[in-house]
Protein backbone atom coordinates (compact mmCIF):
# COMPACT_ATOMS: atom_id res chain seq x y z
CA UNK A 1 0.00 0.00 0.00
CA UNK A 2 1.46 3.24 -1.17
CA UNK A 3 1.87 6.02 1.19
CA UNK A 4 0.95 9.65 0.32
CA UNK A 5 1.81 12.75 2.57
CA UNK A 6 -0.24 15.66 1.80
CA UNK A 7 0.92 19.01 2.82
CA UNK A 8 -0.79 21.84 2.49
CA UNK A 9 -1.16 25.39 4.72
CA UNK A 10 -2.89 28.64 4.98
CA UNK A 11 -2.61 28.98 1.17
CA UNK A 12 -4.05 25.68 0.41
CA UNK A 13 -6.77 27.49 -0.99
CA UNK A 14 -5.41 30.29 -3.04
CA UNK A 15 -2.39 28.38 -4.23
CA UNK A 16 -3.72 25.16 -4.65
CA UNK A 17 -6.83 22.46 -5.29
CA UNK A 18 -8.72 24.05 -2.40
CA UNK A 19 -9.44 24.61 1.46
CA UNK A 20 -8.79 22.00 4.55
CA UNK A 21 -12.05 20.65 3.90
CA UNK A 22 -11.36 20.35 -0.03
CA UNK A 23 -7.82 18.56 1.28
CA UNK A 24 -9.44 16.44 3.94
CA UNK A 25 -12.17 14.57 0.97
CA UNK A 26 -8.74 14.29 -0.99
CA UNK A 27 -7.45 12.58 1.39
CA UNK A 28 -9.91 10.28 2.20
CA UNK A 29 -10.95 9.61 -1.66
CA UNK A 30 -6.71 8.22 -1.09
CA UNK A 31 -7.64 6.41 1.92
CA UNK A 32 -11.07 4.45 0.21
CA UNK A 33 -9.19 2.15 -2.12
CA UNK A 34 -5.60 1.58 -2.17
CA UNK A 35 -3.42 3.95 -0.30
CA UNK A 36 -2.82 5.27 2.74
CA UNK A 37 -3.22 9.29 3.04
CA UNK A 38 -2.31 11.38 5.80
CA UNK A 39 -2.49 15.53 5.72
CA UNK A 40 0.34 17.67 7.32
CA UNK A 41 -0.61 21.22 7.42
CA UNK A 42 2.19 23.76 7.61
CA UNK A 43 2.38 27.48 8.31
CA UNK A 44 6.23 27.77 8.31
CA UNK A 45 9.24 26.76 6.78
CA UNK A 46 10.46 24.34 9.57
CA UNK A 47 7.03 22.58 9.81
CA UNK A 48 7.94 21.39 6.58
CA UNK A 49 11.14 20.23 6.84
CA UNK A 50 9.92 18.66 10.70
CA UNK A 51 7.28 16.50 8.63
CA UNK A 52 9.19 15.56 5.29
CA UNK A 53 12.12 14.47 7.67
CA UNK A 54 9.95 12.62 10.40
CA UNK A 55 6.83 11.05 8.59
CA UNK A 56 7.13 7.69 6.51
CA UNK A 57 5.59 8.23 3.06
CA UNK A 58 6.22 6.88 -0.25
CA UNK A 59 5.75 10.24 -2.27
CA UNK A 60 4.62 13.67 -1.31
CA UNK A 61 1.55 15.71 -2.75
CA UNK A 62 1.74 19.75 -2.33
CA UNK A 63 -1.27 21.97 -2.44
CA UNK A 64 1.11 24.78 -1.72
CA UNK A 65 4.03 26.01 -4.22
CA UNK A 66 5.74 28.12 -1.53
CA UNK A 67 4.91 28.26 2.64
CA UNK A 68 3.09 31.20 3.22
CA UNK A 69 1.13 32.10 5.98
CA UNK A 70 -1.23 34.12 3.75
CA UNK A 71 -4.94 32.65 3.18
CA UNK A 72 -6.84 34.80 0.34
CA UNK A 73 -3.67 35.26 -2.29
CA UNK A 74 -0.49 33.58 -3.68
CA UNK A 75 1.83 36.43 -3.39
CA UNK A 76 5.30 37.04 -3.95
CA UNK A 77 7.70 34.03 -2.35
CA UNK A 78 9.60 36.43 -0.39
CA UNK A 79 11.84 33.74 1.22
CA UNK A 80 13.57 31.98 -1.58
CA UNK A 81 14.05 29.04 0.42
CA UNK A 82 10.48 28.14 1.26
CA UNK A 83 9.52 26.84 -2.51
CA UNK A 84 8.21 23.72 -1.67
CA UNK A 85 9.58 21.90 -4.63
CA UNK A 86 12.90 23.64 -4.07
CA UNK A 87 12.84 21.77 -0.84
CA UNK A 88 11.96 18.24 -2.32
CA UNK A 89 14.33 18.23 -5.20
CA UNK A 90 17.21 19.47 -2.84
CA UNK A 91 16.53 16.61 -0.66
CA UNK A 92 15.62 13.96 -3.54
CA UNK A 93 11.85 13.62 -2.82
CA UNK A 94 9.18 11.78 -4.74
CA UNK A 95 6.25 14.24 -5.09
CA UNK A 96 3.44 14.68 -7.53
CA UNK A 97 3.26 17.49 -10.16
CA UNK A 98 5.97 19.95 -12.24
CA UNK A 99 9.71 20.74 -10.79
CA UNK A 100 10.52 23.30 -8.99
CA UNK A 101 11.68 25.03 -12.04
CA UNK A 102 8.41 24.50 -13.72
CA UNK A 103 6.15 25.30 -10.34
CA UNK A 104 8.23 28.76 -10.32
CA UNK A 105 7.58 29.67 -14.16
CA UNK A 106 4.19 28.67 -13.83
CA UNK A 107 3.22 30.65 -10.49
CA UNK A 108 5.16 34.40 -12.25
CA UNK A 109 2.47 34.34 -15.32
CA UNK A 110 4.94 36.41 -17.05
CA UNK A 111 7.50 33.81 -16.90
CA UNK A 112 5.62 31.00 -18.42
CA UNK A 113 4.36 33.12 -21.29
CA UNK A 114 8.18 34.07 -22.02
CA UNK A 115 8.83 30.80 -21.81
CA UNK A 116 5.99 29.65 -24.23
CA UNK A 117 6.74 32.57 -26.47
CA UNK A 118 10.30 31.38 -27.45
CA UNK A 119 8.77 27.95 -28.11
CA UNK A 120 6.38 29.46 -30.61
CA UNK A 121 3.44 29.03 -27.87
CA UNK A 122 0.59 31.47 -29.11
CA UNK A 123 0.58 33.51 -26.70
CA UNK A 124 -1.53 36.91 -26.00
CA UNK A 125 1.03 40.02 -26.25
CA UNK A 126 2.11 40.85 -23.14
CA UNK A 127 3.87 43.10 -21.09
CA UNK A 128 5.65 42.82 -16.88
CA UNK A 129 5.54 46.19 -14.98
CA UNK A 130 7.44 46.16 -11.86
CA UNK A 131 7.25 48.74 -9.13
CA UNK A 132 9.21 51.76 -10.45
CA UNK A 133 8.91 50.71 -13.82
CA UNK A 134 7.42 52.27 -17.04
CA UNK A 135 4.11 51.95 -18.52
CA UNK A 136 4.73 50.23 -22.03
CA UNK A 137 2.72 51.34 -25.17
CA UNK A 138 0.21 49.17 -25.97
CA UNK A 139 -3.06 48.96 -28.36
CA UNK A 140 -6.79 49.33 -26.31
CA UNK A 141 -8.51 47.57 -24.94
CA UNK A 142 -5.78 45.91 -23.07
CA UNK A 143 -5.80 43.69 -20.11
CA UNK A 144 -4.31 43.99 -16.97
CA UNK A 145 -4.00 41.13 -14.08
CA UNK A 146 -1.47 39.82 -11.10
CA UNK A 147 1.48 38.19 -11.93
CA UNK A 148 1.14 35.52 -9.50
CA UNK A 149 -2.52 34.87 -8.63
CA UNK A 150 -4.87 31.90 -9.71
CA UNK A 151 -8.89 31.57 -9.53
CA UNK A 152 -9.05 35.20 -10.89
CA UNK A 153 -7.88 37.08 -7.88
CA UNK A 154 -7.65 40.45 -8.80
CA UNK A 155 -10.05 40.35 -11.55
CA UNK A 156 -12.64 42.38 -12.25
CA UNK A 157 -14.00 44.85 -15.15
CA UNK A 158 -11.74 47.37 -14.18
CA UNK A 159 -8.85 44.54 -15.39
CA UNK A 160 -10.03 45.72 -19.02
CA UNK A 161 -8.48 49.29 -20.05
CA UNK A 162 -9.33 51.35 -22.39
CA UNK A 163 -7.02 54.65 -21.86
CA UNK A 164 -2.75 55.32 -20.28
CA UNK A 165 -5.16 56.88 -16.79
CA UNK A 166 -7.02 53.62 -16.98
CA UNK A 167 -4.00 51.63 -17.40
CA UNK A 168 -1.73 53.40 -14.68
CA UNK A 169 -4.75 53.08 -12.22
CA UNK A 170 -5.13 49.32 -12.28
CA UNK A 171 -1.07 48.71 -12.73
CA UNK A 172 -0.96 50.50 -9.25
CA UNK A 173 -3.95 48.32 -7.89
CA UNK A 174 -1.64 45.08 -8.87
CA UNK A 175 1.55 46.73 -7.55
CA UNK A 176 0.16 48.27 -4.26
CA UNK A 177 -2.37 46.34 -3.39
CA UNK A 178 -1.87 43.09 -4.34
CA UNK A 179 1.96 43.67 -3.76
CA UNK A 180 3.54 41.67 -7.01
CA UNK A 181 4.37 42.69 -10.73
CA UNK A 182 1.29 43.49 -13.23
CA UNK A 183 0.92 41.41 -16.11
CA UNK A 184 -0.21 43.98 -19.06
CA UNK A 185 -1.78 41.25 -22.04
CA UNK A 186 -3.96 41.42 -25.17
CA UNK A 187 -7.67 42.10 -23.99
CA UNK A 188 -9.05 38.21 -25.83
CA UNK A 189 -12.66 38.55 -26.08
CA UNK A 190 -14.00 35.44 -27.49
CA UNK A 191 -14.92 32.51 -25.52
CA UNK A 192 -12.12 30.69 -23.30
CA UNK A 193 -11.30 26.66 -23.29
CA UNK A 194 -9.39 24.77 -20.59
CA UNK A 195 -7.64 21.42 -21.02
CA UNK A 196 -6.97 19.17 -18.39
CA UNK A 197 -3.50 17.41 -18.94
CA UNK A 198 -3.43 14.03 -17.42
CA UNK A 199 0.07 11.79 -16.83
CA UNK A 200 3.29 11.64 -18.88
CA UNK A 201 4.56 10.42 -21.73
CA UNK A 202 2.27 7.51 -23.57
CA UNK A 203 -0.06 8.19 -20.96
CA UNK A 204 -0.62 11.42 -21.10
CA UNK A 205 -4.16 12.50 -22.07
CA UNK A 206 -5.41 15.78 -23.08
CA UNK A 207 -9.17 16.54 -22.09
CA UNK A 208 -10.76 20.24 -23.23
CA UNK A 209 -13.36 21.71 -21.77
CA UNK A 210 -14.85 25.34 -22.81
CA UNK A 211 -16.10 27.63 -20.05
CA UNK A 212 -19.37 28.45 -19.89
CA UNK A 213 -21.51 30.95 -17.30
CA UNK A 214 -25.30 32.52 -17.96
CA UNK A 215 -24.49 35.65 -20.29
CA UNK A 216 -26.93 37.93 -17.12
CA UNK A 217 -23.62 37.32 -14.85
CA UNK A 218 -21.36 39.66 -16.97
CA UNK A 219 -21.35 43.18 -16.42
CA UNK A 220 -19.39 45.30 -19.16
CA UNK A 221 -17.07 42.64 -20.25
CA UNK A 222 -17.49 38.91 -20.55
CA UNK A 223 -14.37 37.89 -18.24
CA UNK A 224 -14.32 35.84 -15.16
CA UNK A 225 -14.46 38.21 -12.12
CA UNK A 226 -13.43 36.45 -9.03
CA UNK A 227 -16.89 36.82 -7.46
CA UNK A 228 -17.88 34.77 -10.64
CA UNK A 229 -15.64 31.72 -9.27
CA UNK A 230 -18.03 29.96 -6.76
CA UNK A 231 -19.99 27.47 -8.49
CA UNK A 232 -21.21 29.81 -11.46
CA UNK A 233 -18.76 28.37 -14.18
CA UNK A 234 -19.24 25.56 -15.63
CA UNK A 235 -17.89 23.46 -18.19
CA UNK A 236 -19.05 21.27 -21.25
CA UNK A 237 -17.66 19.48 -23.89
CA UNK A 238 -16.42 21.78 -26.57
CA UNK A 239 -18.56 21.30 -30.44
CA UNK A 240 -15.53 23.61 -31.91
CA UNK A 241 -12.00 23.97 -31.70
CA UNK A 242 -11.59 21.13 -30.15
CA UNK A 243 -8.27 19.70 -31.93
CA UNK A 244 -6.93 23.40 -32.21
CA UNK A 245 -7.33 23.16 -28.27
CA UNK A 246 -5.37 20.08 -27.58
CA UNK A 247 -2.78 21.12 -30.00
CA UNK A 248 -2.13 24.26 -28.22
CA UNK A 249 -2.02 23.13 -24.80
CA UNK A 250 0.13 20.25 -25.80
CA UNK A 251 2.57 22.53 -27.00
CA UNK A 252 2.07 24.71 -23.51
CA UNK A 253 2.44 21.45 -21.53
CA UNK A 254 6.04 20.54 -23.55
CA UNK A 255 7.41 23.92 -23.43
CA UNK A 256 6.86 24.15 -19.90
CA UNK A 257 8.21 20.61 -18.84
CA UNK A 258 4.63 19.89 -16.92
CA UNK A 259 4.00 16.75 -15.41
CA UNK A 260 1.34 14.33 -13.80
CA UNK A 261 -1.92 17.21 -13.72
CA UNK A 262 -1.87 20.76 -15.16
CA UNK A 263 -4.82 22.92 -16.56
CA UNK A 264 -4.40 25.11 -19.63
CA UNK A 265 -6.45 28.31 -19.97
CA UNK A 266 -7.07 29.45 -23.00
CA UNK A 267 -9.21 32.13 -24.84
CA UNK A 268 -10.07 33.61 -28.56
CA UNK A 269 -8.24 37.09 -29.34
CA UNK A 270 -9.57 39.48 -31.72
CA UNK A 271 -7.69 38.12 -34.05
CA UNK A 272 -10.02 34.67 -34.15
CA UNK A 273 -6.92 32.62 -32.52
CA UNK A 274 -7.03 30.77 -29.41
CA UNK A 275 -4.20 32.24 -27.34
CA UNK A 276 -2.97 30.37 -23.81
CA UNK A 277 -3.75 33.12 -20.66
CA UNK A 278 -2.33 30.23 -18.05
CA UNK A 279 -0.80 26.85 -17.04
CA UNK A 280 -1.99 26.17 -13.47
CA UNK A 281 0.76 23.84 -11.71
CA UNK A 282 -1.75 22.74 -8.86
CA UNK A 283 -5.38 22.90 -10.10
CA UNK A 284 -8.22 23.03 -7.77
CA UNK A 285 -9.85 19.51 -6.93
CA UNK A 286 -12.85 20.58 -4.88
CA UNK A 287 -15.47 17.65 -5.98
CA UNK A 288 -18.34 18.56 -8.44
CA UNK A 289 -17.35 22.36 -8.50
CA UNK A 290 -13.07 22.60 -9.64
CA UNK A 291 -12.84 22.86 -13.42
CA UNK A 292 -10.73 19.34 -13.18
CA UNK A 293 -13.62 16.84 -11.49
CA UNK A 294 -15.97 18.44 -14.10
CA UNK A 295 -13.59 17.88 -16.98
CA UNK A 296 -13.39 14.58 -15.76
CA UNK A 297 -16.35 13.70 -14.92
CA UNK A 298 -17.54 14.54 -19.01
CA UNK A 299 -14.93 12.04 -20.44
CA UNK A 300 -14.14 9.84 -17.92
CA UNK A 301 -18.02 9.20 -15.79
CA UNK A 302 -18.24 5.59 -14.44
CA UNK A 303 -21.99 5.53 -13.90
CA UNK A 304 -21.44 4.98 -10.05
CA UNK A 305 -21.78 8.92 -9.32
CA UNK A 306 -19.42 11.79 -9.21
CA UNK A 307 -17.46 11.04 -6.05
CA UNK A 308 -16.54 7.92 -7.32
CA UNK A 309 -14.98 9.55 -10.30
CA UNK A 310 -13.26 12.19 -8.36
CA UNK A 311 -11.73 9.07 -6.35
CA UNK A 312 -10.58 8.07 -9.78
CA UNK A 313 -9.51 10.80 -10.73
CA UNK A 314 -7.10 11.50 -7.46
CA UNK A 315 -5.63 8.35 -7.81
CA UNK A 316 -5.16 8.80 -10.96
CA UNK A 317 -2.98 11.46 -10.57
CA UNK A 318 -0.76 9.87 -7.70
CA UNK A 319 -0.48 6.82 -9.91
CA UNK A 320 1.28 8.88 -13.04
CA UNK A 321 3.59 10.31 -10.25
CA UNK A 322 4.33 7.11 -8.61
CA UNK A 323 4.75 5.72 -12.13
CA UNK A 324 7.36 8.44 -13.24
CA UNK A 325 9.55 7.44 -10.33
CA UNK A 326 9.18 3.78 -11.03
CA UNK A 327 7.30 3.18 -7.52
CA UNK A 328 4.35 1.19 -8.62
Amino acid sequence: MKKVLIITGPGGDAQGWGNLEVTEELCHSLNSAGKSAEIVYVDKKEELLKAIEKKSYDIIWSALYHVSEKEDIVGMCVDDDSWVADIFDAKGLPYVGPDAETMKRLIRKDQSHRVMYSRGVTVPYFYVVEKGGELPEVKYPAFVKPSCESRSVGISDDSVVNTKAELKERVNYVLYTLEQPALIEEYLPGPEYTVLMLANGKSQELLPGLITIDASYYKKYPILRSDLRGGLVKIKKPESRIDEANDLARQAVAALNCLDHVRVDMRVGADGRLKVIEVNGIPGLKPAKSWSPQIYNLYHASGKGPMEDYRALVHRIVDSALERYGLN
